[in-house]
């Protein structure tokens, strides 16, 4: 009797095991296969005075998909993938104009455009400009689109083109992934996106002192040298901003090295002050700018004889323009133009002057030195830009990396604004002398600026997703305070008509799902072989007997009764 028990409880023990198996497997046959993960980038999520932009959703979980789609086609529970290389920017303006709801987007950037990407500049310049004009294009689109569904940027490797390849093979027989199909579900879990709070940009100052005769005791002049570090663009994580602004802030920190060792000997200190301003907010009307200004001691801020704004001058073209606010015919603007188009023409560069007049009643800020000429302080923007790009444009889009930018534009940048500022300094030594000569212990350092370059090519530095003791905020203050004097940073609230969200960056999980056909025979086979396998164990442990009676009809009451 006891043997008998004891086989019916390792029977019962079996079953159980079996059917907690069952379980284990039902659960898991939806998503049976993961097929890759990956780094994805979400598409920021902004409101501009309360109107939303961007992507404003996160979380993701539907099939996939890829162009081209028939007609009326249901895409609300689709991830449509997008590899740039194929994309018809018209095609997508379309869906967004449309406003048709996607399930969510993928665009998969080539891998030539990631961080892991070391190739030179050579590399960078041969690279497809169509490709570049699709990325600035499609950029401008989705940064001034309301788009509520997910969107994210992927760089393109082995695995995910083997998935798309599996995708699009798929969609070309007309079965798309679906729950009742099958194919290939994409998976993004991350919270919610929740507005930062008191988005803070940070300014760095530094000072470099000119040298007083004695027994003077005047203001000495003093010379501004500037540059926005932040940056702006479809993807926070991503915008790098090589060239918008990172050569401008390079070449800001090059110059502050070669002025430091000259004033570090009294007998050739010039007679003018230096100050260094890196400024954030540049992407928002240059608002750090204008709130740094107007921290300034006024007697400091009186005392500039004019300001240089250096912005993306890192030019293949071998141009440079210099914007003004003031007339071209004002007397200070046109010895200040002659003194950097002299030193152009020794370098081979070409160097236009530009004027934009200043609208007092409009909010839109184009250029760093409007802020200036606001308030009535003398300063021009160098660029290769030769018109002000648009609100939130050309700050750092996807499309500006370290090796697609000309560095050997950003060495010569430098030494024009430098030796130019260097004649006016010591302009009393005549106009052809050469401070900064090549091979000189006062040469450009292409290793410093390389190095440079190399760091900003790889940091994203959206101001709003940057804390107060940011390593990268840290850095540039330590690297100033290694060349001047009175280095120190001032925080300031951004302007609240802007406001952004979280979320930047995830991971996508890519499963390959099997349709419900596959589903139920699976669960039929599974039923099938757990009736097979307790009808055994009944009959081996009870007898034939007990599992038809196991089936058998119970008697009813009445027959009891009886």
């Amino acid at each position: 009797m006891a043997g008998r028990k004891g086989r019916e409880g390792e029977m019962l023990e079996s079953v159980y095991s079996v059917i907690a198996l069952v379980y284990i497997l039902v659960a898991c046959v939806e998503l049976c296969d993961a097929a890759t993960v990956l780094d994805v980038y979400r598409l920021i999520q902004y409101d501009l005075a309360g109107v939303p932009f961007g992507s404003r959703f996160a979380n993701l979980n539907h099939h996939a998909g890829s162009l081209p789609f028939r007609s009326g086609a249901d895409l609300s529970r689709t991830v449509v993938v997008i590899p740039i290389r194929e994309l018809n920017v018209t095609i997508l303006q379309e869906i967004i104009t449309q406003k048709d709801r996607l399930g969510g987007l993928l665009l998969l950037l080539p891998q030539k455009f990631s961080f892991d990407n070391r190739e030179g500049e050579e590399g960078g310049q041969t690279y497809g400009k169509d490709v570049m004009q699709k990325l600035a294009e499609l950029e401008k689109l989705l940064i001034h689109a309301n788009m509520p569904y997910p969107v994210y940027f992927a760089f393109e490797d082995d695995e995910i083109d083997e998935v798309l390849a599996d995708i699009k093979k798929n969609d070309a027989t007309g079965q798309h992934s679906t729950s009742t199909i099958g194919g290939y579900k994409f998976v993004v879990s991350t919270p919610e996106p929740k507005k930062v709070s008191s988005a803070i940009i940070a300014n760095i100052q530094g000072w470099l002192p000119g040298l007083k005769a004695d027994g003077d005791v005047s203001q000495l002049p003093t010379i501004a040298i500037v540059a926005s570090y932040d940056t702006f663009g479809a993807a926070p994580a991503l915008s790098v901003g090589s060239d918008s602004n990172g050569s401008g802030v390079v070449a800001l920190l090059e110059i502050a090295r070669l002025f430091s060792r000259l004033y570090s000997n009294p007998k050739t200190r010039g007679r003018y002050n230096i100050l260094f301003g890196l400024t954030s907010g540049g992407p928002y009307n240059y608002n750090g700018t204008l709130k740094w200004l107007r921290s300034l001691d006024h007697r400091v801020r009186e005392s500039i004889d004019y300001a240089v704004c250096l912005n993306s001058i890192a030019s293949s073209e071998n141009e440079l323009w210099m914007h003004v606010s003031k007339p071209p015919e004002n007397a200070y603007i046109k010895h200040l133009f002659e003194g950097f188009f002299n030193v152009a023409n020794e370098l081979g560069v070409n160097i236009n002057l530009k004027h934009k007049k200043i609208n007092i009643s409009d909010p839109r800020v184009a250029w760093e030195h409007e802020q200036f000429s606001r308030l009535r302080v003398t300063a021009v923007t160098l660029s290769e830009l030769s018109d002000p790009p648009e609100l939130l444009e050309s700050f750092g889009g996807l499309y500006d990396k370290g090796h697609f930018g000309d560095r050997t534009a950003v060495f010569r940048s430098v030494k024009l604004v430098a030796e130019s500022l260097a004649r006016h300094i010591y302009a009393p030594l005549g106009k052809n002398i050469q401070i900064f000569a090549d091979g000189s212990s006062l040469a450009v350092n292409p290793s410093y600026i390389n190095s440079w370059l190399n760091l900003f090519s790889r940091t994203p530095r959206m101001a709003p997703f940057l804390s107060k003791n940011d390593p990268f905020i840290t850095a540039l203050k330590r690297e100033l305070a290694e060349h001047i004097a009175e280095v120190h940073v001032q925080y300031e609230l951004l302007d609240g008509m802007f406001s952004f969200y979280d979320s930047t960056r995830a991971r996508l999980n890519v499963y390959q799902v099997a349709s419900v056909t596959f589903d139920l025979l699976l669960l039929l086979a599974l039923g099938s072989y757990l009736i097979l396998l307790f009808s055994s164990l009944v009959i081996v442990t009870r007898g034939l007997d007990d599992l038809i009676g196991i089936f058998r009809r119970p008697p009813s009451r009445k027959n009891k009764t009886a």
